[in-house]
């Protein structure tokens, strides 16, 4: 599960982020809400944790923001605003859950379990489309312009991530961790290797390819404007 700490203290991030990757957690930090806004809209995560008092753009502004932008992605918000009157605006602006500081460990740790126990978006569809590509949840094939296209079972779950984050930038090392299993190594290409092969099958023989490369950013699958 890929946590993204979203906290300007960096003794208190530091504190979160131990805490999270002792209990087999990958966690990103940033120390500012526009960077916060950018990752969630940019990049593959589970859940949010998320200062209500940052630089840059506040917490509440940023799940406003990631709102509006129809994402579904889970926020708790930890902050010293005690008053039920913020905490009732925090939830009411979007956030899945509060946390007041001070805070147990225990009792994160204890509502992000309950966060990932809910039922995921799109844990009930048994297609996904981008443009003129179908992927048959069911089947695992995927079909483009009426033509069946058979894939391997890592091209399947590699073109499966991708369309789930349609349109935003889905990193290399999180591809590795979610497809692959095994953390960042700079030394192994089977990322690349992988992406060929899906565009040699998805976008090669059509007209319009769907898989971009975002430099130094990783893939995303988009549809034309």
């Amino acid at each position: 599960m890929k946590i993204l700490v979203a906290e300007d203290d960096e003794t208190m991030a530091g504190y979160i982020r131990k805490g999270l990757i002792e209990q087999g957690f990958s966690v990103d930090w940033v120390s500012d809400g526009r960077e916060a806004l950018t990752y969630c809209l940019y990049n593959t995560c589970d859940l949010a944790i998320v200062d209500r008092m940052m630089p840059g753009l506040d917490g509440l502004s940023l799940v406003k923001a990631l709102r509006a932008s129809n994402s579904s992605l889970p926020v708790i918000f930890l902050t010293a605003v005690s008053d039920v009157e913020d905490k009732v605006e925090g939830l009411m602006a979007g956030a899945d859950d509060y946390i007041v500081k001070p805070f147990h460990f225990s009792e994160l740790l204890a509502r992000i379990h309950a966060l990932s126990r809910r039922p995921k978006e799109n844990s009930h569809k048994t297609e996904l489309t981008c443009h003129d590509l179908k992927l048959d949840l069911l089947k695992r094939v995927a079909i483009r312009q009426g033509q069946v296209i058979d894939l391997q079972n890592k091209e399947f779950a590699l073109l499966e991530l991708l369309m789930e984050a349609e349109g935003r930038v889905v990193s290399r090392t999180m591809i590795l961790e979610k497809i692959w299993d095994f953390s960042f190594d700079p030394g192994t290409t089977v990322v690349e290797t992988h992406i060929s092969k899906l565009r040699q099958k998805i976008d090669k023989p059509f007209d319009m390819a769907l898989i971009q490369t975002v430099r130094n950013m990783g893939y995303r699958i988009r549809a034309p404007y």
